[in-house]
């Protein structure tokens, strides 16, 4: 009876135990726009691995990927303001309307040769941080894109801006439209998955795109000529976490979550600059049945440099003065390191 009555005890005290170290599990719910299949995607996945890792699974992170938490980007600054979720994958291009200087930091143009992008990285953190702030964002790190080739994808044989004059260009924003417009240029902005009927039907001509991954949206099937103009200036994805979220967990906690941002920080920009995936895509191009033309001139792609520089100023003036400050400070380095 004695020995019944002491099993029962124990095995209600290790109940107990496992209940309160369950009790005790927090569980942050993280917000994505992207699609699961995008490589970004596995960088999240690889975060939240890294906080249970190192918090011995009392502290998870649920990656809610494609917006399936129903949350919408141009919303995301309000939505952590609130506390409406716990971290999310900020990316400042998207929130023109509720913070349009966060659009100026960094444009198409910006950089000619792709490890500037590596030597601005630091100042743009810096001034993402500053502006997530102000909206009640902690900032923790996040995903550093790699830095792609662009280039013009066309029906028939471009490689210069003379040549693109009586083009049609698809581009993806407004600061495009108008740089290609100062150049005499026809672009308009068109989503990505319209872009291969756009080009199909003739409403466009070339493509203004990312040339090392045009197989994904099989831009091979529609052009049959690519000319390199510039590396892709990416604004990195930043891991937000709300101040509210930020504020009711411990020093310990706090300090797991900066670990594992850093971590996926620092691996993703020792792979964003690589000049030999960029060769294979080229090879892999031309396997595709693709004619990769010689690159636009150096003097095209400083007439497109000082014409995007134009519009990023124009477009950076709009904002305001935090607009400008942005600019002339990424800018300012910019023209420091090339000198």
């Amino acid at each position: 009876m004695k020995k019944t009555i002491l099993a029962t005890s124990v095995s209600l005290a290790l109940m107990a135990t496992a209940s309160q170290a369950w009790s005790d599990v927090r569980t942050l719910k993280f917000h994505s726009g992207l699609a699961e299949s995008r490589p970004e995607a596995a960088s999240l996945e690889r975060f939240s691995e890294l906080v249970d890792e190192y918090s011995d699974g009392q502290l998870q992170v649920d990656v809610y990927h494609a917006g399936s938490l129903g949350l919408k980007e141009a919303d995301m600054l309000r939505i952590m303001q609130r506390g409406m979720v716990d971290m999310a994958l900020m990316y400042g291009e998207y929130y023109n309307r509720d913070a349009p200087e966060m659009a100026s930091i960094y444009a198409q143009g910006a950089i000619t040769e792709a490890e500037q992008h590596l030597d601005i990285l630091p100042t743009l953190r810096e001034l993402y941080r500053e502006g997530y702030a102000d909206w009640g964002i902690h900032t923790i790190g996040g995903v550093v894109a790699p830095v792609f080739d662009v280039g013009l994808h066309c029906k028939e044989p471009v490689n210069s801006l003379e040549g693109l004059r009586d083009k049609k260009v698809r581009v993806w924003s407004g600061h495009l439209v108008e740089t290609f417009d100062r150049l005499g240029i026809s672009a308009q902005v068109i989503p990505q998955n319209d872009m291969y009927l756009a080009l199909q039907t003739g409403v466009v001509d070339c493509a203004y795109y990312l040339s090392t991954v045009a197989k994904t949206v099989s831009l091979q099937e529609v052009t049959d000529y690519e000319a390199y103009l510039h590396p892709w200036a990416a604004s990195p994805w930043m891991f937000g976490v709300s101040d509210r979220t930020w504020n009711s967990l411990d020093e310990q906690q706090q300090e797991i979550l900066t670990r594992a941002g850093e971590e996926i920080w620092k691996e993703t920009r020792d792979q964003a600059v690589d000049p030999e995936r960029e060769a294979e895509a080229r090879k892999e191009r031309e396997a595709m049945g693709i004619t990769m033309l010689p690159a636009f001139s150096d003097e095209d792609v400083q007439t497109f440099v000082d014409a995007a520089w134009e519009a990023w100023y124009e477009m950076a003036s709009k904002a305001g003065d935090e607009g400008i400050r942005y600019y002339d400070t990424v800018t300012g380095e910019l023209q420091s390191d090339s000198q």
